[in-house]
């Protein structure tokens, strides 16, 4: 896990990965390319720096202890978060209430493009009350999430 960047007067970004994509890298890497998790974090953590954000990074396999950070975000100054649910994005009842449950904005990332795969990862449980949605950028998508909010913030934030 990349480190974590801190500071109360700095907006605080939450990346959020879900099941199976601790094994970016090796899974399947035609479709979700060759850089590892930490590598993707990395960068995400690098932007962030450069935007004088602060940066947590957050993975699991676990829908519950997901569920739990979410829960945690709503309370901890978490300015904004960046979520790639993996296969939960299409099944999680729980993420999206967790989601819609707490006052922070989020952006949902998902490296490949779910609507040009299989049927049954077209439905999206988080998408229609995601602040934005990026699909097929492969790990580039976290990086315009970050840019993205920034932007937000800099025209008064998300409405």
């Amino acid at each position: 896990m990349a480190a974590a960047s801190s500071s109360t007067s700095k907006p605080k970004i939450l990346l959020i990965n879900g099941p199976n994509l601790n094994l970016l890298g090796t899974r399947e890497p035609q479709k979700y390319g060759k850089e590892t998790l930490s590598e993707v974090e990395n960068k995400a953590l690098a932007r962030c720096n450069e935007l004088n954000f602060s940066f947590e990074a957050f993975q699991s396999n676990h829908e519950g202890a997901i569920v739990d950070r979410i829960h945690t975000a709503g309370t901890d100054g978490t300015t904004a978060i960046i979520i790639n649910a993996g296969a939960y994005t299409h099944t999680s009842i729980a993420l999206r209430d967790a989601l819609s449950g707490v006052c922070v904005p989020f952006i949902e990332v998902h490296i490949t493009n779910i609507h040009a795969r299989e049927s049954f990862r077209h439905r999206s449980y988080l998408s229609d009350i995601a602040n934005g949605v990026i699909v097929g950028l492969g790990s580039f998508g976290y990086i315009a999430a970050i840019w993205s909010i920034a932007e937000k913030l800099k025209h008064g934030g998300f409405k």
